[in-house]
């Protein structure tokens, strides 16, 4: 585990710049998206589900717009309370885990849900099994398309509540607005909700579960020697500090650039800088004008 954590930590100096901050907020409006899509015309979200028989027959952006499908069977006031939920949540894990780790653990919760879709695909060509009978009886097309409604993000974001629970303990929230209790606890009757569905429903229901909430299993298991758990009052000192950090670091300054495009070696890691001998001075190109400049006398 320390090596995966090893990994994960030179994965980010390499690309954590290209994560995404404030993930929870484009999940939010993606999801206001779905429902205003859901009420104007709620057949379309047949056209963006995550059914992986049309993404084989060439629909290859049901790989990404499912992911706007809102939660369904909730009345409007819950679900402002419930997105509002969430984002908090999702903000509080951001700023503790940072932007790239909490990137990583949310979209590793949509690929194995996206995995997870084509598996029941191919459990459903299986002779032995129920799913078989069910497709054989409603057709492929029919039958593809009524299991797409299950797949969603709704297991991905209890995933985000139970790594808050892994993460904050001992915080105090309020149920129903009335009731403080600890999210330790409610991180548990999740867990027993979860479970209680998986052995409710069908196999198609289970799979979906088990794909959705793996990433919550495989990146504690991961990251358990590097994220550890937190009080509310550390992670405000962990704010805090790195807040009074950034204001205090200097501004970094490239150690090549080139005279003439101004490409530098901070922005550029891997190009190349020379100085020529020929300029009057120390002036620095970079491999594409080192030898088309005009010299400087």
């Amino acid at each position: 585990m320390v090596k995966i954590m090893n990994f994960l930590n030179k994965l980010e100096r390499k690309i954590g710049k290209y994560a995404i901050p404030n993930l929870s907020k484009y999940l939010i409006f993606g999801y206001i998206l779905g429902y205003l899509i859901q009420f104007i015309n709620p057949n379309l979200l047949n056209v963006i589900s995550l059914n992986p028989y049309l993404i084989l027959h060439g629909q290859v952006w049901r790989l990404v717009t499912w992911i706007i499908i809102p939660p369904s069977g909730f009345s409007i006031l819950w679900t402002v309370v419930m997105l509002y939920f969430y984002y908090s949540v999702g903000n509080d894990l951001e700023r503790t885990w940072g932007t790239f780790y909490y990137n990583v653990y949310l979209f590793m919760g949509m690929l194995f849900t996206v995995i997870g879709s084509f598996l029941v695909m191919g459990l459903s060509y299986v002779p032995s099994l129920e799913i078989n009978e069910a497709m054989k009886y409603f057709g492929e097309a029919s039958y593809f398309n009524i299991v797409s409604s299950y797949f969603s993000t709704y297991y991905v974001n209890m995933s985000i509540f139970l790594g808050f629970a892994m993460t904050f303990p001992e915080v105090r929230v309020l149920l129903m607005f009335v009731i403080p209790i600890k999210v330790k606890w409610l991180g548990i009757a999740y867990a027993v909700m979860l479970l209680a569905d998986m052995f409710r429903t069908d196999l198609v229901g289970k799979i979906v579960i088990a794909a959705s909430l793996l990433n919550f299993v495989v990146f504690f298991l991961m990251t358990r020697s590097g994220i550890r758990r937190m009080s509310p009052r550390e992670m405000k000192r962990r704010h805090d500090f790195n807040k009074e950090v950034k204001k205090a670091r200097p501004m970094s300054v490239a150690k090549h650039k080139c005279a003439v495009c101004g490409k530098n070696s901070e922005d550029n890691p891997d190009a190349e800088f020379r100085f020529c001998s020929k300029c009057n001075g120390n002036y620095e190109y970079c491999q594409d004008h080192l030898f088309t400049h005009t010299h400087v006398q």
